[in-house]
């Protein structure tokens, strides 16, 4: 729900949001995961903005990455000083033009912003479910925003649109759901994660269960694993930037000192910087949740799924337009994985989109402000809303 305000009148932000929840699953008839384990009730967390068209066929589905939420534009309230995480890229007159498009951003299966997920209560034992949630799959993720579209009665999308882990979820919708889906806009992802990918996720994840406070996910009634997961957050956190971005901002200048402290406290800014990431993470996400979705995106694998083995065959049941985004200091998810499904997509005849964006900041250039991605987007989603109406 948008409520009219200077600042969307302005066209700075669709101004005023609200967070709503969509209950599906109730027993006896669960949510089959992929596992073949089953799951429910489950109740997903979701923000719109925009309005929905009385044909219901202006509906962009937003997706959001590993620690991120359904809070994607706006203010939840006045005064409030930070709007949604991708709110320079959704609202009025912006990339993804919400006087336009109906756009909708949930949160994802497993995680811990409103979303059922191990820290949200196992309705057997009225406890949090800790270890007992079963394990998801980035498919799941989508089989949950498809139950969720399938209430709000749309059935076709005019794109599907996210970064990192929320460009694995595109990916998996164009090919899981193609019927449904006119376009896609993957933005700094992977068809699989390599081995480097999977092994930082692997020391994060093993960084929260040797902190004693985990007790094997059944911390929720007692200390949490905060020393874990925050150091979890600060592995991650480094993927996510590149030499360059550290070296401009930090380079190898102390904090607060002229001089080293010959002990262990944090003598480099960087040091600090990561400190204070980790400790500032700890207080809004949950440590189980994080072990469930760096693990679902380390079993992502479109070959596996769709091709035998083969990324050309993968996409050989996709009927979307592709508009794939990738960036040049991004040593996480590197141009070649990009490259390697656009050629993929191209051999099967798709009509593709390709651009690699010139920036220093490593992977989370896709949530920064940048002009030329805005412009790709928005007259990439002109041109399909044009094809989608002939």
């Amino acid at each position: 729900m948008v409520k009219d305000t200077k600042q969307a009148q302005c066209g700075l932000s669709v101004g005023l949001v609200e967070k709503k929840y969509f209950t599906f699953a109730e027993p006896p008839g669960l949510m089959q995961l992929e596992s073949g384990a089953v799951l429910g009730p489950v109740t997903i967390a979701y923000e719109t903005y925009g309005t929905l068209a009385p044909a219901k066929d202006n509906v962009i589905l937003v997706l959001h990455a590993l620690s991120g939420d359904s809070h994607a534009a706006g203010y939840y309230r006045e005064g409030e000083a930070k709007p949604g995480w991708w709110d320079v890229m959704v609202g009025p007159g912006k990339g993804i033009d919400t006087n336009k498009y109906f756009v909708i951003c949930s949160n994802i299966l497993g995680s811990c912003m409103g979303t059922t997920g191990p820290s949200a209560a196992n309705p057997k034992t009225g406890k949090p479910y800790g270890l007992d949630f079963p394990m998801v799959t980035i498919g799941d993720m989508v089989d949950a925003q498809k139950a969720l579209l399938d209430f709000m009665g749309i059935s076709r999308l005019v794109s599907v649109i996210g970064g990192s882990i929320g460009g694995m979820q595109v990916l998996e919708w164009s090919l899981r759901y193609p019927e449904m889906v006119a376009s896609a806009i993957p933005l700094a992802t992977t068809p699989r994660h390599s081995a480097l990918a999977i092994s930082f996720n692997e020391i994060a994840r093993q960084a929260i269960m040797a902190d004693p406070n985990w007790r094997r996910g059944n911390y929720y009634e007692g200390d949490l694993p905060r020393t874990g997961l925050a150091v979890a957050r600060m592995i991650g956190h480094v993927t996510y930037l590149s030499d360059e971005a550290l070296r401009r901002k930090f380079g190898r200048r102390l904090q607060d000192k002229s001089d080293f402290s010959f002990n262990f406290d944090a003598d480099f800014q960087v040091e600090s910087y990561l400190r204070y990431q980790g400790s500032k993470f700890v207080d809004r996400f949950d440590a189980n949740s994080f072990l469930y979705i760096t693990k679902a995106a380390d079993y992502f694998d479109l070959r596996a799924r769709y091709g035998q083995g083969s990324l050309i065959e993968a996409f050989a049941g996709a009927k979307a337009s592709y508009l794939v985004v990738s960036y040049t200091s991004d040593w996480l998810y590197p141009t070649y994985q990009s490259k390697e499904m656009v050629k993929a997509m191209k051999k099967n005849g798709l009509d593709v989109s390709f651009c690699e964006i010139e920036a220093d900041c490593g992977h989370d250039a896709f949530l920064i402000p940048n002009e030329r991605v805005t412009t790709l987007v928005r007259g990439f989603l002109q041109r399909v809303s044009v094809n989608i109406g002939k």
